[in-house]
């Protein structure tokens, strides 16, 4: 709670992953997947209660062990089709707690800490804003990159403005990290989106934290970046 907020965090995992099979289970740097994330949201200091949605048995028992509430979605809302939203929708309105605000924690970004999280409550607070989305810098320009037409004709791939440019001296351009998001649950259930059209705001997280898993490359590299983190400690 924070000023008379109350924060619901809730953890979506699914069993299945066509890319990497089992993911969210898979033991990076000692620990399930999923785990990170639920430890995480356990130590902020904001958060009400954590919730891990999953159709899976091993997940749910994984919450059990780390002391969260762990429920389990019905089987329509466990396809490769289901949407997140969906997920959280049909929670909201099971759940028979009700809190002011949520926060997705997508279990895919382990290396998202406790400060993180609290960081961006805290922005939302102090913007009073309705939502706050986690972002990072871009690891290249967008402004360097372009489709290609089927002969792979590289004519107009860049724009004239920027041929004799240095990287570094193009603007600064941010993605979405997938790492945090915080909702004003009113406004999610209204407006049906994590993205909303206005008092959005951007939380800015390192890149060393934005990894979001997907494939074996990018578990790999994860491990990697948690095996760098240890070393410092």
């Amino acid at each position: 709670m924070l000023h008379k907020k109350t924060f619901l965090a809730v953890i979506p995992a699914r069993g299945g992953s066509k890319r990497l099979p089992r993911k969210n289970v898979l033991d990076l740097a000692g620990k399930p997947l999923i785990s990170w994330s639920i430890e995480a949201a356990k130590k902020s200091k904001y958060i009400d209660e954590v919730i891990v949605s999953s159709d899976d048995d091993e997940i749910l028992g994984i919450a059990h062990s780390l002391d969260v509430t762990a429920l389990k979605r019905p089987a329509i809302l466990s396809t490769d089709t289901a949407t997140t939203l969906e997920v959280i929708q049909h929670l909201i309105k099971n759940f028979e707690k009700q809190y002011t605000h949520l926060i997705l924690l997508q279990p895919t970004s382990p290396l998202r800490e406790s400060e993180d999280i609290d960081k961006a409550i805290e922005l939302l607070d102090k913007k009073n804003a309705d939502a706050v989305v986690s972002v990072c810098e871009m690891e290249h320009s967008p402004l360097w990159s372009n489709t290609l037409p089927k002969d792979n004709s590289m004519t107009t791939f860049l724009n004239k403005e920027i041929l004799n440019k240095r990287s570094q001296d193009l603007e600064t351009y941010y993605r979405l990290n997938g790492a945090i998001y915080v909702i004003n649950i009113q406004k999610l259930l209204e407006k049906k989106s994590f993205f909303l059209e206005k008092n959005i705001y951007a939380y800015v997280m390192d890149q060393k934290k934005s990894i979001d898993i997907d494939t074996k490359l990018d578990f790999d590299i994860a491990g990697y970046m948690f095996s760098l983190f240890k070393q410092k400690n």
